[in-house]
């Protein structure tokens, strides 16, 4: 008999994760790793969120919370929703988890069934695609280009549609080419589901305030929309906070009830302390992280600047996020070093062996013609990793 089930062998493990353990593997080896491969803020998190967190713990926060949160802090994403969303909820439609990821597991559990297809327009999120195979959902991959700002037409869309298809994910801004869907552009693709009213949306906007002046839209404003869509977000990007393992959504009662059923089989509710952190966190207006968001702006820049003096770098001006997915294709085929460069995995794994950089490959994203890069990083460390990219390639 098999020790380790099917489902756990057939799953990928996520590439940002595992490149990241090789980053730290070589680094435990003594070489200088410089790692651009999470999606980190290198920010602290802000000092009047860790007070809050402080006082829960002074006022003796230590037991189970309500599986879909504590009510205040749902009163808080409430409040949040309807400020810089323009989204009307109510305490039963939302749910807090363990981090975005969870919220997304969450609703692929609660419903996809055995051959429903799920569009993921290309690039996605590197999770996406196993969280949706994982649940027996089957992923439909629409490829985007750098030439359309990685963007999924309407067209596109509405090809990609079959009697089996059951809901399109997506984030805006993206991870991992930061593209931004305009309030305009998510008009376009919401005109063509409105022909298909069994077709569920999940709009991931974890980086919705990490925005570069286009201004953010969610697709869940449309009337046409609401009741078909179920909203991702947290705190872990905007506000420096992946550790504190904070996401929640907005849903259709119905969805957000059944992912509370499940949360409370799998993991109960979130963590006591970063919940009352949280609702500090979001109760702040938005400007009190603007001062993270120039920064990265100034980073998109310094980034952009520097790969466009590198022979075989093609970039897109990214609206939104933390990284730029540049085309590396001009070096497949080629041969570096000695070493043959036949795809987007070879030459991130060649860049983090000979310039010590860590990247991710596009193929994780749907994409094997791009790698992934943050800059989520100190404008030093940005410098000289391409420095030591361009000796790479020369």
């Amino acid at each position: 008999m098999q020790l380790l089930s099917d489902r756990i062998l057939n799953m990928a493990t996520s590439a940002t994760l595992a490149m990241a353990a090789k980053a730290r593997e070589l680094r435990g080896e003594g070489k200088d790793i410089i790692g651009l491969s999470l999606g980190e803020p290198d920010f602290n998190t802000p000092d009047f969120i860790k007070d809050a967190a402080i006082q829960a713990v002074n006022d003796n926060y230590n037991s189970y919370t309500p599986v879909d949160g504590y009510v205040e802090l749902k009163e808080a994403i409430i409040t949040k929703f309807k400020r810089d969303n323009n989204l009307t909820y109510t305490l039963p439609q939302i749910v807090v988890s363990t981090g975005a990821k969870q919220a997304l597991a969450n609703i692929a559990g609660v419903m996809l069934n055995k051959g429903d297809e799920v569009i993921l327009p290309c690039p996605y999120w590197v999770s996406y695609s196993d969280i949706v195979k994982l649940n027996d959902g089957v992923p439909v991959e629409v490829a985007t280009s750098i030439d359309t700002d990685f963007k999924m037409t309407p067209a596109q869309l509405e090809a990609a549609i079959t009697p089996n298809t059951k809901m399109m994910w997506f984030s805006s801004p993206c991870n991992p080419s930061g593209s931004v869907y305009t309030r305009e552009e998510l008009r376009a693709l919401a005109d063509v589901l409105a022909k298909h009213p069994n077709i569920y949306i999940v709009s991931d906007e974890i980086y919705e305030h990490i925005n570069y002046g286009q201004g953010h839209a969610s697709i869940a404003e449309f009337d046409d929309m609401y009741d078909r869509t179920i909203t991702v977000n947290g705190v872990s990007k905007a506000f420096a906070m992946t550790g504190w393992r904070i996401g929640f959504i907005g849903a259709p009662e119905k969805i957000a009830r059944a992912c509370n059923k499940l949360q409370g089989q799998i993991t109960s509710g979130a963590n006591c302390i970063a919940q009352r952190a949280v609702i500090t966190a979001l109760e702040a207006e938005p400007s009190s992280v603007k001062y993270m968001i120039d920064e990265f702006k100034i980073r998109r820049d310094l980034i952009l600047g520097l790969l466009n003096d590198i022979e075989g770098f093609k970039s897109n001006t990214p609206d939104g996020a933390f990284y730029v997915f540049p085309d590396v294709t001009h070096y497949f085929g080629k041969t570096l070093r000695g070493k043959t460069i036949n795809n987007a995995t070879d030459f991130s794994l060649y860049l983090l062996e000979e310039a010590l950089v860590a990247t991710v490959t596009g193929e994780a994203f749907g994409n094997p013609n791009c790698i992934r890069i943050s800059y989520a990083a100190s404008q030093e460390q940005i410098i000289e990793a391409i420095k030591r990219i361009k000796e790479a390639v020369s």
